[in-house]
């Protein structure tokens, strides 16, 4: 996947390009192949210079061998996508531009040759109604790749539609580069990102009006069981003007204006910008902004208790010059607060105040890795480990926002996974509960954190692990974030800016599943010969275990015969 150099000529029939640019690059990519097949390239990880326009650092794709070709599509800093193109042909060129900004680019694309109209392109449907559920490719069976399914639903008008993936297991990486599902607050894939995911997660997103898009895209690497979702619509807030909405999720906000709103305030639409004056409208019949939560000029205020971005709609009467009066401005602010979103949407000309009150929530996912390096994440469950092994997990935060930082609160673990009475904490308050767990400094969107598989373990089949992430401004010195380990006195006083969980499991001992694979190794005549298998399975388990640790075996006995010894979790701790 590595490209050294600026550029290339490209003849396989599939690859990923691993693209890092620096200043005043200008390089071209060329993809080509003898077959009578069109090209998908996607560019699922893109990240320019700071604050760059699409004038001087951009990406450009041509429908053919060259830059003189038809000009596909073009992807900025402020793309609102994963951008997805395909060519009419078997020849595609792209080219990567930057501006002279001492700053290192970084690109993730992968392109592979396909036949449209063939049966495996077939996947993806129209969804119509209330409400419904969908699911990936072959689902729960390991999803076929090289797939770009595409799922448009449309709800009742003057609803809006609230998506739940039941299930959801795709190839995890940190950017969601590989296999991912995009999910679009509209009609197409121009529509609006919701948000991007990938992993072992059970996502939501909310639309703001009747039409949404579910995208799935593979590639040829690994493939889980995939995903189960439903939908369903609920009746728009009131009293608000029809299509005149404000859409705050962990990556975007969407503001929607109805021209008969504008009219109302006596402006045309064709004089709008926002605090960046380059971010224009993706559409006009209604006026759609569309952009990354922490660009377009966005103000982003930690209030302790809560994250505020605001962005400002400038206005003009038509026919006049763009001003920037107090009473020619719509001000749109999405406030993050403890798993909801408030947005709010008020002009100051007429002082009229619009509220929509939404639940929404920052996207945020769990995983173990394979070492301190957290480079390869655990892409299987249950996760199989010894007793005493060190287990590596990782907390990210799925946001454009590049200012957020991820501060692990509480970690429990529970054989429930309800998380019902019976817990363990590792992590209470900020503060390592079991001797065994290491935090690591926090590094951009993720929380970080190692701990041993603990004796918890040798009583239960399966554990489950939920943590409660803090989400702060990493520029406020005072944060929740900044605290760190918070004393039980001093914690009624310690308020936190945004607060959700996340759940990962279950965990299993490896002597489980070697108990597990003997048992399935017996022949029927085997079994006949054997008089109590479940006798003979504990009996076995216990010899090979008291080879290593006669305290195991302890431990196994009692969870043996756990009803006539009233054994308990406090006997778990004790011994």
């Amino acid at each position: 996947t590595g490209m050294p150099r600026c550029g290339a000529s490209l003849h396989e029939p599939n690859k990923a390009l691993r693209i890092e640019l620096n200043a005043n690059a200008n390089c071209t990519w060329q993809i080509q192949r003898n077959a009578n097949q069109t090209i998908r390239l996607i560019f699922s990880y893109f990240k320019f210079a700071p604050s760059s326009s699409c004038e001087t650092e951009s990406i450009k794709v041509f429908d053919g061998p060259s830059t003189d070709s038809p000009l596909l599509g073009q992807v900025c800093d402020d793309t609102d996508a994963v951008p997805v193109l395909e060519s009419s042909s078997g020849s595609l060129t792209f080219l990567i531009t930057t501006n002279s900004m001492a700053f290192t680019r970084n690109f993730f694309a992968y392109y592979y040759f396909f036949s449209p109209g063939s049966r495996n392109e077939n996947c993806g449907e129209q969804l119509t109604g209330p409400n419904g559920t969908f699911s990936s490719p072959n689902y729960p069976a390991p999803y076929p790749e090289f797939r770009y399914c595409v799922w448009h639903i449309e709800a009742p008008k003057n609803s809006k539609i609230n998506l739940h993936f039941l299930d959801f297991f795709l190839e995890l990486d940190r950017n969601c580069q590989l296999d991912f599902t995009a999910v679009y607050d509209g009609p197409t894939t121009n529509s609006g990102l919701l948000g991007k995911v990938c992993g072992h997660a059970q996502p939501t997103f909310e639309s703001s009006s009747n039409l949404m898009t579910v995208v799935l895209s593979t590639d040829d690497t690994n493939s889980y069981r995939g995903f189960s979702a439903q939908y369903s619509s609920v009746p728009l807030p009131g009293p608000v003007e029809p299509n005149t909405t404000l859409t705050c999720s962990s990556d975007s906000m969407r503001i929607v204006l109805s021209k008969s709103y504008l009219a109302s305030l006596g402006f045309s639409e064709a004089h709008l910008q926002l605090n960046d004056p380059s971010c224009r409208p993706v559409a006009t019949d209604p006026v759609i902004f569309s952009f990354p939560l922490a660009s377009c000029g966005t103000i982003k205020k930690d209030e302790g208790h809560s994250i505020t971005y605001t962005n400002t709609i400038s206005l003009a009467p038509a026919g006049s010059v763009i001003t920037r009066h107090k009473n020619t401005e719509i001000i749109a602010e999405c406030r993050m607060k403890n798993n909801e979103t408030l947005e709010v949407i008020y002009s100051t000309t007429s002082n009229a105040i619009q509220k929509l009150a939404a639940r929404g929530r920052y996207n945020v996912s769990m995983a173990f890795y394979e070492s301190d390096l957290f480079s390869k994440p655990i892409q299987y469950s249950p996760y199989y480990v010894d007793l005493n092994q060190t287990l590596f997990a990782e907390v990210t935060l799925h946001s454009t926002d590049p200012n957020l930082q991820v501060f692990i609160d509480t970690c429990t673990a529970s054989p429930q996974p309800d998380f019902g009475s019976l817990t363990y904490d590792l992590i209470r308050s900020g503060c390592n509960k079991d001797d065994t767990v290491v935090t690591y400094p926090a590094f951009e969107n993720h929380g970080r954190f190692k701990f041993r598989a603990f004796r918890f373990l040798r009583s239960f089949p399966s554990v489950y692990l939920q943590c409660d992430v803090v989400i702060c401004d990493s520029n406020n010195t005072n944060s929740r974030c900044a605290r760190g380990c918070i004393s039980r006195q001093k914690r009624a006083s310690s308020p936190y800016t945004w607060k959700t969980n996340t759940v990962v499991g279950p965990i299993r001992l490896k002597r489980d599943l070697r108990a597990a694979e003997h048992s399935d190794s017996l022949t029927e005549a085997e079994a006949e010969k054997t008089p109590n298998l479940e006798q003979y399975n504990f009996y076995t388990l216990a010899s090979v275990v008291l080879i290593s640790n006669i305290l195991i075996v302890v431990a196994v006995i009692l969870k043996h015969h756990k009803h006539q010894a009233g054994y308990s979790y406090q006997n778990v701790q004790s011994s």
